[in-house]
């Protein structure tokens, strides 16, 4: 027996549960790992709900003739093939941007926390040492960015409240764009954005560009005490590459919430005390997932009553071709 959504991944919340009273919903969020199970759920759904597990293949998609929709809870469609949806009228829908202040706030908090020695200061304190070391204030500096999408202008929002100067490598997005004025972000080169930075953020996404765009010849070009960190997607950084700029000092510290492998095998990052690692949830705040889950309830009812869904990152289709 069909349902109208089927939510396969840790996708849920008030808008869920009304939408449950409305709707007949599927809620198993253990499906994306069981690949038969996730192509019988798929082929019975009108939606499909899922955060970055799952992967909405090809093959998956031809195989759920009835499958009209594709919710995709948090920013990266690196899971999706997008050509695919399109091709086939499944319309895609992401609540992209609405996870952009959580981002931003953990963004400066694992800067700030490498900065100011916090998790090291922290153990010793807990183990009774008392070692009162110099942090490094981050106000005066410079913030780079790479990329200059949602959750990067409003980490320089934050920034700029510290009193950051704020550049940015973005190649898709040009210096008239209104967030780019309004943060007061200045548009450089990809060389001229890593060698000014004091703090450097990385929030791309993994394409076949961008995969280990940050390796060892660009470390070596960052500002010697620089800071990186990583929200975007872990396979953008050399993991290897930047252990490697660590443990030679060029840079002061890292800041990590993604991996090139999640959950990350053992590795030199791990020992490290000027690396603050966290498990991707930058994006994961009560706020966010609030409104990540009201977007996607009311896109999924528009596509299934014929309206047009307001975060569709696909052509509308008017249903399976």
């Amino acid at each position: 027996m069909g349902v109208d959504v089927a939510v396969v991944e840790d996708v849920w919340g008030a808008p869920f549960e009304a939408l449950a009273g409305r709707r007949s919903v599927l809620r198993d969020p253990g499906v994306w790992s069981a690949p038969d199970r996730l192509r019988a759920v798929a082929g019975e759904a009108g939606a499909l709900v899922v955060r970055n597990r799952t992967q909405v293949t090809r093959e998956l998609l031809g195989s759920a003739p009835g499958l009209r929709v594709v919710a995709r809870a948090g920013v990266g469609l690196d899971n999706i093939d997008l050509d695919a949806a399109a091709e086939l009228g499944v319309t895609v829908v992401a609540a992209l941007g609405a996870n952009a202040a959580s981002v931003a706030e953990h963004t400066l908090g694992l800067a700030l926390s490498v900065s100011r020695h916090v998790l090291e200061l922290d153990r010793e304190v807990r183990a009774g040492t008392w070692r009162r070391v110099p942090g490094r204030e981050l106000a005066g500096g410079t913030w780079g960015l790479l990329s200059a999408g949602a959750t990067a202008r409003a980490t320089a929002r934050l920034a700029r409240g510290l009193g950051m100067r704020v550049v940015a490598y973005d190649p898709y997005i040009s210096d008239d764009h209104p967030g780019i004025r309004e943060m007061g972000i200045e548009l450089l080169s990809l060389e001229r954005t890593v060698a000014e930075s004091d703090v450097l953020s990385v929030h791309l996404p993994a394409t076949a560009s961008t995969t280990r765009l940050v390796d060892a010849e660009l470390l070596a070009r960052c500002k010697p005490g620089a800071i990186l960190v990583s929200v975007g997607r872990g396979e953008v950084v050399d993991e290897q590459a930047l252990a490697s700029a660590l443990e030679s000092g060029h840079l002061a510290g890292a800041g990590l919430d993604v991996r090139a492998s999640e959950p990350p095998a053992a590795g030199p990052l791990d020992g490290m005390p000027n690396v603050v690692l966290t498990p991707h949830v930058a994006g994961i705040t009560v706020q966010s997932q609030a409104r990540i889950a009201q977007i996607l309830c009311d896109d999924i009812e528009a596509v299934l009553d014929d309206r047009t869904p307001a975060h569709a990152v696909t052509p509308v289709q008017g249903g399976r071709r």
